[in-house]
């Protein structure tokens, strides 16, 4: 599968990026960069909970109520501005996901992208439905059934145990106190990538939801 790089820069990708862009008020570029760095970061964050057996369950039932069928409208979702009926199911999504780490995560990938924290919180808000979206249609294309073969896919699409810079990355902005001192040496990693996905399939960014297009 192609990388979540990749992913952006595509067709779909594109219209994500763009439609997030025009929803927020935000710049495109910059709505970019923060995609690019927070959805690992979601990802990771997911990986975490589903390490014990009550996380992967309330996981899993969350992706069950995401069947991908956000991905088919998006031209509809994002034509006048979300409805409030997605950004609030986007700031449950957040909640649950990074918990008491979500204005210390928001603020340190803000830092980085050159963003308000409140504009990459509404940001999050609306990417993180379709984020899920995405998820809940890979997880029936994997047939993801119990909490280990969730742990699989999550291991699987954040690419296993290499790249350990880029896992240490995520782990760093999940940790981070909101001062973002902590990430400055490698924050560039993955936003000196945002346009150069070709260059990026591998690692922890290699192999996640290409799939749900059908990139094998």
């Amino acid at each position: 599968m192609t990388g979540i790089l990749d992913l952006l820069n595509s067709d779909t990708g594109k219209a994500i990026i763009s439609g997030v862009a025009g929803s927020t008020g935000q710049d495109t570029n910059k709505t970019s960069s923060v995609l690019t760095m927070a959805l690992p970061v979601l990802m990771k964050a997911m990986q975490r909970n589903a390490a014990t057996p009550q996380g992967a369950e309330s996981l899993k039932s969350a992706l069950n109520k995401h069947d991908g069928g956000i991905l088919d409208n998006l031209g509809d979702l994002f034509n006048g501005g979300v409805n409030s009926d997605v950004l609030q199911d986007g700031n449950k999504i957040l909640g649950h996901v990074l918990g008491s780490k979500q204005q210390g995560v928001e603020k340190v990938i803000g830092q980085k992208a050159g963003m308000d924290t409140s504009a990459v919180a509404d940001i999050l808000k609306t990417a993180a439905p379709i984020l899920m979206g995405l998820l809940g249609k890979q997880s029936r294309q994997e047939n993801i059934n119990s909490a280990g073969d969730l742990n699989g896919l999550l291991g699987g699409l954040l690419g296993g145990n290499s790249a350990q810079k880029e896992q240490s990355f995520l782990e760093q902005i999940l940790d981070a106190d909101g001062d973002g001192s902590i990430v400055d040496d490698v924050a560039g990693m993955i936003l000196g990538n945002v346009g150069n996905s070709q260059q990026k399939s591998g690692g922890l960014l290699g192999g996640l939801l290409g799939g749900v297009f059908g990139k094998k």
